[in-house]
């Protein structure tokens, strides 16, 4: 049954790098247009692209989070994106370290409803957290890839924790795998 992994969505990718030095937010977010700076609630400076669309997150430290992007290559245009305006603006950039992704959030559709009281028990309780009064979905922990994988009972489940999308289309197959073996689909 392949239509699970062929419906899969990458939502969110985050990754993170570093400029190997410290930087003034104030200083930065009065220069870099469209950068939003307000340390009273956040301490980065945030600076959003459109194309991709993307928020990057800056902070003193020089350390970097790219989030929002749907796809590893849009993450990688961002980044640049924000390179291309730091260098602009004079802020040496060529001690940057290599973007690394750190979480790849991604959405797929099983095509049949489940039952997640019968996958609680058939998971087996050590994997799972499924408590439907303080949350709808069944929480299912798979350690190879290792990642969180939500289901719900209308056969959409989320991958989080993924560092490629290999490793989510794997949890796909993962998931599939232990539901036929349980005889819980459809």
């Amino acid at each position: 049954m392949s239509h699970g992994r062929d419906s899969l969505e990458v939502q969110n990718v985050v990754a993170s790098t570093a400029l190997g030095q410290e930087l003034d937010l104030e200083s930065l977010s009065l220069d870099l247009a469209g950068s939003d700076y307000n340390p009273d609630n956040f301490p980065g400076l945030v600076y959003r692209t459109q194309s991709p669309k993307a928020a990057n997150l800056i902070f003193r430290s020089g350390k970097i989070v790219c989030t929002g992007a749907s796809s590893v290559a849009d993450v990688t245009r961002a980044l640049d994106s924000l390179f291309d305006e730091l260098e602009e603006l004079g802020i040496p950039i060529e001690n940057r370290e290599e973007a690394t992704i750190q979480n790849i959030v991604s959405s797929a559709d099983l095509g049949t409803s489940l039952n997640l009281n019968a996958l609680a028990i058939g998971l087996g309780l050590e994997n799972i957290e499924y408590e439907p009064e303080q949350f709808p979905g069944l929480v299912y922990r798979i350690d190879d890839p290792k990642v969180v994988v939500l289901l719900f009972g209308s056969g959409k489940i989320v991958i989080t924790g993924a560092k490629a999308v290999a490793d989510a289309e794997a949890a796909v197959d993962v998931v599939t795998e232990r539901i036929e073996e349980l005889g819980l689909f459809g």
